[in-house]
């Protein structure tokens, strides 16, 4: 299954206004905020999250490829960001899945990047907000 969605819930985030985010607004559409469900966790520099049942939602920005061409191009230099690419004997920081999404009251199918690591003794964020999160805490 193929996709032209991309959600975002941490440093890609519109409002952290990082060098990747600036790369994220030359191939993808900014279509708002969307939730997905599962947990958000503070690894301290940045969020990690996870997909479960446990009823809680993560709060983040949905994206649509501007140029369905370049999908496979925008999404392998985003996989690079987040450290699918590992060197040899390493495991990936994050692994992209499609995931259903919710945006404006629709279901959609989203690439999100899970981490793909322990998140034990890791505190919850609570409210799946990070920038929220990221005010409360300093």
């Amino acid at each position: 299954m193929q996709s032209n969605y991309l959600f975002v819930y941490g440093s890609l985030l519109s409002g952290f206004k990082s060098p990747a985010y600036e790369y994220i607004t030359r191939y993808f559409e900014l279509l708002g905020s969307a939730t997905v469900p599962g947990t958000l966790y503070d690894l301290g520099d940045y969020p990690a999250a996870l997909p479960d049942n446990s009823g809680r939602k993560i709060i983040g920005e949905l994206y649509r490829i501007r140029n369905s061409n370049q999908l496979s191009y925008a999404v392998a230099q985003l996989d690079g960001y987040e450290g699918l690419n590992p060197e040899a004997g390493e495991i990936s920081d994050y692994r992209r899945e499609l995931s259903a999404v919710h945006h404006d009251q629709e279901q959609v199918h989203a690439w999100v990047y899970w981490y793909n690591h322990s998140i034990q003794d890791k505190p919850v964020i609570e409210s799946g907000d990070v920038l929220e999160y990221l005010k409360t805490r300093k």
